[in-house]
């Protein structure tokens, strides 16, 4: 079956509060990584129609705290798929309500495998892109899935 990533949209918004923060007052890390992994998961699971499970993630990079009081916003959506898996875009945007400012603060792309009930793999729905910024996205995912291949190829051959 093919879906197109709309169909796959997660838009998820969270508010920074004391517990979410470090002694600076920044979101920690390993917070804005779950709540990424959750959007994630979601867009996943809507394009698969089936529970999904985290497979990998690529780089998260942090460009600019997040402070106590902010309001972020996280999108996700199903880029591409492959036999059994799929890759998801994370995008993160916070918002400073006091002063009304947006910025864009972290982009993450994680892989997920939509699995049966002994856990087993399932064949992925596949993507069809409809607009000019899916094709484009549909057609890079393949560049990062051949360097994620090849990066553990050469990990699991450096081993031997």
């Amino acid at each position: 079956m093919m879906k197109p990533p709309a169909e796959s949209t997660v838009i998820m918004t969270e508010l920074v509060l004391p517990n979410d923060t470090n002694q600076l007052g920044n979101l920690l890390g390993g917070r804005l990584m779950h709540w990424i992994d959750i959007a994630a998961a979601l867009s996943a699971q809507r394009h698969a129609s089936k529970v999904c499970v985290t497979a990998s993630v690529d780089e998260i990079s942090f460009n600019e705290p997040i402070r106590l009081g902010h309001v972020v916003h996280i999108r996700s959506v199903v880029t591409r798929s492959f036999r059994t898996s799929m890759e998801v875009l994370v995008e993160v945007e916070r918002e400073d309500p006091l002063h009304g400012s947006r910025a864009h603060t972290s982009t993450a792309y994680l892989t997920f495998v939509a699995i049966d009930q002994y856990g087993r793999p399932l064949p992925a729905n596949g993507v069809d892109p409809q607009t000019e910024d899916e094709k484009r996205r549909f057609e890079e995912a393949s560049i990062r899935r051949e360097a994620r291949l090849r990066e553990r190829e050469a990990i699991s051959e450096r081993r031997k």
